[in-house]
């Protein structure tokens, strides 16, 4: 891999993960129109989520200290918000560890990418209109992120193991379902890719060493972990203004166009 494809890939992580439009399914079409389609690429494409991570400790860095402080001195508060992390992180990182392997198989494709995209997006654009219709905007503060809602959360983020999906989309989405507002939601969300993104990269990073820093491997991985990481910094925050005011929809109808191209491309 070229610095200059890792730097795009690792571009391409930062503007996709936590936008609901599935960064795993963008970096799968990416590596395929820039021909870097391999074992070892999966797994950088899988490690560089590294620089997605470092940018949430960065932006929510008061907040987890606070939290972190409050769980030593065994606050009400912090103790229910990695409670609540803890369970909706624990049904997709079972089923993940279950189905890795048929999961790499079967769905890492241009087409059941395309075909998650378009589908996410059309539930997407339904769930905006319902809530839009029915004038709901939900709860605001993540206090309001109860076991229950937390478990709901987990089993929405259980359906983004289909490459396409976006795990930022269905857990959002998830989120908004249980009552929570859109902005909380996705702020749930983004503390969630903590555990979730940190326990696949963790796995697939070791996994992968010897391959990934091959040659001048360490050098392209450097890459991709840096603009991955200031790319993301600046998504989650710009993301969150958006969120206070304006829905998903336009993340949808981009889903759906999206998937789409490249069903047409495939199919014709």
């Amino acid at each position: 891999m070229s610095p200059l494809a890792a730097a795009l890939l690792g571009l391409i992580e930062g503007l996709t993960e936590y936008l609901p439009v599935s960064s795993t399914g963008h970096l799968i079409l990416a590596g395929h129109y820039l021909g870097v389609e391999s074992e070892t690429s999966k797994s950088f494409e899988i490690v560089i989520q590294l620089g997605a991570i470092l940018a949430v400790v960065v932006h929510y860095r008061r907040l987890l200290g606070d939290r972190l402080l409050g769980l030593a001195r065994q606050q009400p508060e912090a103790l229910r918000l990695f409670g609540a992390l803890a369970v909706a992180f624990a049904p997709a990182a079972i089923l993940g560890l279950a189905a890795r392997h048929a999961i790499k198989e079967h769905l890492f494709g241009l087409k059941p990418v395309a075909e998650a995209l378009v589908v996410g997006g059309v539930l997407m654009i339904v769930v905006e209109a319902v809530r839009a219709r029915r004038h709901i905007t939900g709860l605001d503060g993540l206090e309001h992120v109860t076991l229950g809602r937390a478990f709901a959360i987990g089993l929405g983020q259980c359906f983004s193991l289909w490459p396409g999906a976006s795990r930022s989309m269905c857990t959002i989405v998830a989120g908004q379902l249980s009552g929570l507002s859109t902005a909380t939601a996705a702020e749930f969300s983004f503390l969630l890719a903590l555990p979730t993104l940190g326990a696949a990269t963790i796995y697939e990073g070791w996994k992968a060493r010897h391959a990934l820093l091959a040659g001048s491997g360490g050098v392209e991985l450097a890459i991709g972990l840096g603009v991955s990481f200031v790319v993301a910094w600046a998504v989650i925050a710009g993301f969150l203004r958006y969120l206070k005011s304006r829905g998903l929809a336009p993340f949808g109808w981009y889903r759906v166009i999206v998937g789409g191209i490249v069903l047409w491309t495939i199919l014709r």
